[in-house]
């Protein structure tokens, strides 16, 4: 293993380690801060719209599910139509928590064929990924086609110089741990966020080596309410997560 690829699967190990202790201490750095005084929280938001869903399933026979583009990527697809399971009865009121009612979350559907399961899509990072994909587009097109490379973080995959667009205010923070994390680009200049902390955080968690060239998304459904929203896949290379060209 390169000094670079050791010091950074050091870092990771080390951060890790840290929120594991927190975890233990406050009950889980896997959520992030849940809506206080007085408001519902995602587990509760979660845990409300599940049963709705559930019933609607076994009365229906279907997901009260929104049609999706066939190219939407897999942890924006399958959201919840509230306003059906309001309407049906199946919810007395759409909670304060979704977007629908002035929150910050969509709420999905994973595991759509198998044992449906309500999750959270998170929109401020989306939003914060739109502002950055909006700003890299642009400084692409004043700059014959180059990206505002900060460092190649992973092979063919480097973080943003938000600096270069003049987007610093848009640092992001991670839902899951609240680690500030790199945004990153593709060779192509899609941009996406990094989750690799995140993931060494779920693999420490899980007691477990994960397989090699398998997605380690799936650890962060496992472990929260989260899907992991505007993200490439991760393989495990190198004792770390590794995130791999789309």
């Amino acid at each position: 293993m390169s000094r670079r690829r050791f010091d950074r699967a050091s870092r990771l190990a080390a951060v890790a380690g840290i929120c594991m202790l927190l975890i233990t201490s406050l009950s889980g750095c896997m959520y992030p801060q849940e809506k206080r005084g007085g408001q519902v929280s995602y587990r509760e938001s979660v845990n409300r719209i599940q049963m709705a869903v559930d019933q609607f399933q076994k009365d229906k026979g279907i997901l009260p599910i929104l049609n999706a583009d066939q190219d939407t990527p897999r942890y924006e697809k399958f959201r919840i139509d509230l306003d059906k399971l309001n309407k049906a009865g199946y919810m007395d009121e759409i909670p304060p928590t979704a977007f629908e009612k002035g929150g910050s979350a969509y709420f999905l559907i994973q595991n759509e064929e198998t044992k449906p399961e309500v999750k959270v899509m998170e929109l401020t990072t989306v939003q914060k990924v739109n502002d950055v994909q909006r700003a890299v587009d642009k400084y692409k097109a004043a700059h014959q086609g180059q990206l505002p490379v900060l460092k190649e973080v992973y092979p063919g995959i480097n973080a943003v110089d938000l600096k270069a667009i003049q987007s610093e205010s848009l640092a992001w923070k991670s839902f899951y741990s609240g680690q500030e994390a790199d945004y990153l680009m593709d060779r192509q200049g899609q941009v996406y966020v990094d989750y690799a902390l995140d993931i060494m955080q779920a693999v420490e968690k899980s007691g477990t080596k994960p397989e090699q060239n398998v997605d380690l998304r799936p650890l962060l459904l496992d472990q929260s309410y989260f899907v992991p929203v505007k993200s490439l896949p991760y393989h495990w290379q190198n004792n770390q997560p590794v995130a791999v060209e789309a």
